[in-house]
């Protein structure tokens, strides 16, 4: 199994519970397909660098799993079919890149 972090913008005209809605549709596919969920995070709303389908702002969610390369495919496919997400990007993290999610994380829960 390999790491992945996959980081999605939703639509900032949701409430708070429909947005973690949207959120744990994502979390639960993968959990679904076997996936082991590491870590999620709600970054709450931020200011678009350019506006996406006439927004501005949107909810930022990400979310660290690792899981077979097949699954990627079909979670893409269910953000792209999805009309709460803006915009979607996985990516695999090497082991450079998970040793320093883990270092982050364990940071923030000192903090």
């Amino acid at each position: 199994m390999n790491q992945y972090e996959t980081v999605f913008i939703l639509t900032p005209v949701l409430s708070d519970a429909q947005m973690k809605e949207a959120a744990d549709k994502f979390v639960n596919y993968l959990k679904d397909k076997g996936a082991e969920i590491i870590s999620t995070e709600n970054w709450g709303l931020k200011t678009l660098a350019y506006p996406i389908q006439k927004k501005t702002s949107g909810f930022y969610q990400m979310v660290e799993f690792k899981a077979e390369p097949t699954v990627i495919a079909k979670l893409e496919l269910q953000m792209r079919r999805d009309e709460r997400v803006l915009r979607y990007l996985t990516v695999k993290n090497e082991k450079h890149a998970a040793a320093y999610a883990e270092k982050r994380r364990n940071q923030k829960k000192e903090a």
